[in-house]
């Protein structure tokens, strides 16, 4: 990912509101050209309506958007972006090839194009098949081909992964990774997080339409941490403590936690073991993104969700 070129999404202060209701409040973002860059937020957080905004299919109450420098909402018959958002629309009667032959015609492209994508999300073999007749995770990876056309330099997907089963997300999952180590940049929303932290390079976290954190995954989730059980506890907290700091060990109701990486095992071991102490468990820990996430968006949760 080169971060020092211009950013391919920039917002400032995006707002959105309906009537007395406000769905985006002041987001203020930034996705760098070739990151996958996660967006996240419970169902009603206001994800869907920002994409929406940035892709020109509503428009802003307040605030400004740019997309590849050009300013968001306005037609620029250069600007190469690919989205999915809020599931896919083609006609039930045409196959799947057709469909996209179709969407093909009307953006200058080639029926290559079309068995091109096609290929790219594993569709080829059922090209021909009616799009009634296609599952949920057919039709979406169709919609995600649709997105692809072109090779467009920013791609934009809205819950990617909705009705894949678990290969089927995998597989969504090498593809996405795939994009950007093309020079590509994604930008998914989704709620899924065990799925994001797999495969972004930053994430924004959004709820009741307001930005709560942007920064990467690993700066989000924080350091990692060693779980100790031992006794008697008194003992072994006065021992942490010389190790790990006053303000590096926690009591919780699994044991010590320490403030310290994988590498210090070892060592705080046989500190405790030195000082007499029954070492009953020592294992290194690392919050998900998960469990972040949740503690995040439950302090924050209002009585009433804003239109997603």
């Amino acid at each position: 990912m080169d971060t020092n070129q211009t950013p391919v999404v920039t917002t400032d202060a995006l707002t959105k509101t309906y009537g007395d209701r406000v769905a985006v409040d002041r987001v203020s973002m930034t996705v760098q050209r070739g990151e996958v860059y996660g967006f996240l937020g419970p169902n009603g957080a206001g994800k869907t309506t920002t994409l929406r905004m940035l892709l020109g299919l509503i428009r802003p109450t307040a605030g400004m958007a740019s997309i590849l420098g050009r300013p968001a909402g306005r037609p620029h018959p250069d600007l190469r972006v690919g989205a999915l958002i809020e599931g896919p629309g083609f006609h039930p009667y045409l196959s799947g090839r057709d469909n996209l032959r179709t969407v093909a015609r009307f953006r200058g492209f080639t029926d290559a194009e079309v068995d091109r994508v096609l290929e790219r999300v594993d569709l080829a073999g059922r090209g021909s098949d009616k799009y009634k007749g296609y599952s949920l995770g057919m039709k979406q990876r169709l919609g995600v081909a649709a997105a692809l056309m072109g090779d467009p330099e920013l791609i934009v997907l809205d819950e990617p992964t909705n009705g894949l089963d678990p290969a089927g997300m995998a597989d969504m999952r090498a593809l996405v990774v795939d994009l950007a180590r093309g020079g590509q940049t994604v930008l998914l929303s989704s709620h899924l997080l065990a799925e994001v932290q797999e495969i972004c390079d930053r994430v924004g976290v959004i709820n009741s339409g307001r930005l709560l954190l942007e920064s990467t995954v690993a700066e989000m989730r924080g350091g990692s941490s060693l779980r100790v059980r031992a006794t008697p506890e008194p003992a072994a907290l006065a021992v942490a403590m010389r190790l790990a700091g006053d303000d590096g060990v926690r009591r919780t109701p699994a044991g010590l936690s320490l403030d310290l990486s994988a590498d210090a095992a070892p060592h705080v071991t046989r500190e405790l073991v030195n000082a007499g102490i029954d070492v009953h468990e020592i294992t290194h820990t690392e919050r998900s993104l998960e469990e972040v996430f949740f503690e995040m968006t439950t302090a924050t949760t209002p009585e009433k969700e804003p239109v997603a």
